[in-house]
């Protein structure tokens, strides 16, 4: 079972979490500050981080900024608020996904296994394809852009997946999130919209004028180069 490092600073949620996560087989490390927080990422060398955003000090967010400078470590962040603007930052920082709390731990677990499930390239098509610069592998879920291989977040690699699947089609938002995150947030496109930007800075030469993934204002995204 993926070793989880659950980052809260409410006693009564951190604690109820960590015995769901362990009733299920897990084994959880948990802290109560990002400052701890990162220094147990350090030692206990986690497979997915549950970061509560609203932390004492260093907050949620410089948490998962952090990680990003040097890990594509999953990140699913805890917020008390679905509509806090504070959600937009923290997945412009780099979160995978976020679960409003309180949450049932077999909705949190749901969670943890749609982001580590790994992407299987489907039967028959080539490991590696070719988009303009660049080279999607789709068996060792690697991308490279003229050669240099790029570091990606799970849910920017699945949204890459997704896209490249079917170029040139047309994907809602709402398309996007039950396939890639498999849940949907009915009318909350944040999630797509922030990985879509994040991706952008990082296989476009000039995100403002995107060549790879197209935005059709009212339909959704579509991935061709241009």
């Amino acid at each position: 079972m993926p070793r989880v490092l659950l980052i809260e600073d409410d006693p009564s949620v951190r604690e109820g979490v960590e015995l769901g996560l362990r009733r299920r087989g897990h084994e959880v490390r948990t802290a109560a500050t990002g400052e701890s927080g990162l220094a147990a990422l350090a030692e206990f060398r986690p497979d997915l981080l549950l970061l509560d955003l609203m932390l004492p000090g260093m907050n949620g967010v410089q948490v998962c900024r952090r990680v990003r400078e040097d890990s594509q470590l999953p990140i699913i962040m805890l917020t008390a608020r679905g509509d806090d603007f504070d959600v937009v930052i923290g997945l412009e920082a780099g979160a995978d996904d976020y679960i409003v709390k309180p949450a049932r731990t077999e909705v949190i677990e749901a969670r943890i296994r749609a982001v580590l499930r790994r992407i299987e390239a489907p039967g028959g098509r080539p490991s590696v394809e070719f988009h303009g610069e660049l080279a999607v592998d789709r068996a060792g879920l690697t991308v490279a852009k003229n050669g240099e291989r790029l570091a990606l977040a799970p849910s920017e690699m699945k949204l890459l997946l997704h896209l490249t699947a079917a170029p040139e089609q047309v994907f809602s938002r709402q398309q996007l999130l039950e396939h890639v995150w498999e849940h949907s947030y009915h009318g909350d496109a944040r999630l797509v919209d922030a990985c879509v930007r994040r991706l952008r800075n990082k296989i476009e030469d000039t995100p403002g004028s995107p060549r790879y993934i197209q935005t059709l204002r009212g339909f959704g995204y579509r991935f061709g180069p241009l």
